[in-house]
């Protein structure tokens, strides 16, 4: 799901990249360096985005990949994107052969070869102020959400030809209210849902990313969904109550999941309440975790059947936001925990058991 923070993968020739010359391995990944974003083709092959103290700015951006899981890193050219001010997450979105997203929220910037040139992405009639939340690349077309705020605010579907200098908004693909928001999923398609106020949700599918069709929204009245990738021709979703509700510092969620792209939403099953909403994941039909943070505490909720139960894993206090959660293989999950330059700093997790037992990546 798409918040305003005051509340989307490395080819398999990495010969694509033009990585930054090194004096030695050991200088790959730079001295104090601290995630914010990461981004996975599979298992083995991502990227991940951070900063590092430098002269100008104090912090300085840094792109990392790896070809083995995170045992061994190389480093690429990185956008001119600082670390914000303002808690917003720095967003990596890697679509593979040498071409990715960056945005901070408020601007964009792209590369088609591989990090050795990045360009920005007008959003055009954005308006202000907004938050550009999920950045996709499928079939030809980039998408992404973007939300405008103050007393009437929205939530609009925002796309362009892959490679394009330009975002624009797609018309009728919008919802307007006290407060805003949807989601956007690719992998087996393509889905998008946006709704306002726990009262309106609009849901459309594509197999392709061209034509999307409505259909019947994943949640019931009074819910907002999350998406997921199709996963064994199962169309998931986790559907989520408004934060603070039933207690402080918790939600209801349950997994819903139909049959196909615009199929039929059903399912009864209800998720762990601990926990604001930070991410939904999904690692085969069956498989599934929720990212949540309550009371200082990072949170993550797992379930291999459905969400009939749970087991939950405490990831540690930082309590600064979780990010980027995804499943790039069956069993192999990823997420990010905690902002640079914040105490506890932040971290790159790992799972390989489909999200029983998580392992921070070392980056050395």
């Amino acid at each position: 799901m798409t918040w305003n923070r005051a509340a989307f993968v490395l080819p398999a020739i990495l010969a694509v990249l033009l990585p930054i010359p090194a004096a030695s391995a050991e200088s790959a990944v730079p001295q104090g360096f601290e995630p914010a974003s990461t981004s996975w083709l599979d298992e083995r092959d991502g990227y991940v985005l951070g900063y590092a103290p430098c002269a100008r700015p104090q912090r300085c951006a840094a792109l990392l990949g790896t070809t083995d899981g995170g045992t061994h890193w190389q480093r690429f050219g990185a956008p001119s994107i600082s670390l914000p001010d303002n808690h917003n997450h720095v967003q990596l979105s890697y679509v593979g052969e040498g071409r990715a997203y960056v945005s901070d929220g408020n601007r964009v910037e792209a590369t088609r070869d591989g990090g050795r040139t990045w360009s920005g992405v007008v959003l055009a009639d954005a308006g202000k102020p907004f938050y550009l939340g999920k950045i996709a690349e499928t079939g030809g077309r980039m998408f992404a959400l973007l939300s405008t705020y103050g007393e009437i605010g929205s939530t609009r579907l925002y796309s362009g030809t892959a490679g394009s200098p330009t975002l624009a908004p797609v018309p009728g693909f919008a919802v307007t209210g006290g407060l805003t928001y949807g989601d956007l999923a690719i992998g087996g398609g393509v889905q998008v849902v946006l709704g306002a106020d726990y009262g309106v949700e609009r849901y459309w599918t594509s197999v392709d990313g061209d034509g999307l069709a409505a259909a019947s929204p994943p949640c019931p009245a009074g819910a907002t969904a999350s998406l997921a990738s199709v996963r064994e021709e199962q169309v998931i979703a986790l559907c989520s109550g408004s934060a603070g509700s039933p207690r402080p510092g918790s939600m209801t969620r349950g997994i819903r999941r139909a049959p196909r792209l615009g199929g039929t939403f059903t399912g009864t099953a209800q998720g762990p309440e601990v926990g604001i909403h930070q991410g939904f994941s999904a690692a085969t039909a069956k498989s599934a975790t929720v990212a949540a943070v309550g009371g200082g505490t990072d949170f993550l909720h797992s379930t291999e059947d459905g969400g009939e139960t749970w087991h939950t894993t405490v990831l540690g206090d930082r309590g600064t936001g979780l990010a980027d959660l995804d499943f790039p293989g069956e069993h192999t999950g990823i997420v990010v925990a905690g902002v640079p330059g914040e105490p506890g700093g932040s971290a790159v997790y790992r799972t390989t058991d489909g999200g029983r037992v998580w392992r921070e990546i070392p980056f050395h």
